[in-house]
């Protein structure tokens, strides 16, 4: 006999951390430091119908905090130059570039696409923080 999950949702009022419009994340006391725990809240993030959270599953529970973002919480990390040039997220997902998608608010530029099958998701392409910072 299966166990059933207990599921624990913290809203994001509730939440102690937030991710800022250039993809760091934060708490009280600063923004992150430590790279497994930036990669582990990275991969870790996920959208439901009430937002985007956090998800985790540990033995017989699994866990949503839904937190606060700046713009979007999806950002191109990576970008493999390939046929189709696709793009690696945050998340670690990949999504295929369509230029036709692209658009500009002020500073930065975003892709307006499918990331899963469910729901068409933004991402973050450059912003001039990270322009200024590769020259």
């Amino acid at each position: 006999m299966t166990e059933a999950f207990t599921e624990i949702v913290i809203p994001k009022e509730k939440a102690v951390f937030w991710l800022d419009k250039n993809g760091c994340w934060h708490n009280d006391t600063g923004k992150f430091r430590h790279k497994k725990i930036i990669d582990f809240f990275h991969a870790s993030i996920r959208k439901d119908k009430n937002g985007y959270h956090l998800y985790q599953e540990n033995n017989n529970c699994r866990e949503k905090v839904y937190f606060h973002y700046e713009d979007t919480a999806l950002f191109v990390f990576d970008i493999l130059e390939n046929d189709n040039m696709t793009l690696i997220l945050n998340t670690g997902r990949r999504m295929t570039l369509n230029p036709e998608k692209l658009i500009i608010q002020g500073d930065n530029i975003f892709s307006l696409g499918s990331v899963g099958k469910k729901d068409a998701q933004n991402c973050l392409i450059f912003n001039s923080v990270s322009i200024i910072s590769a020259t």
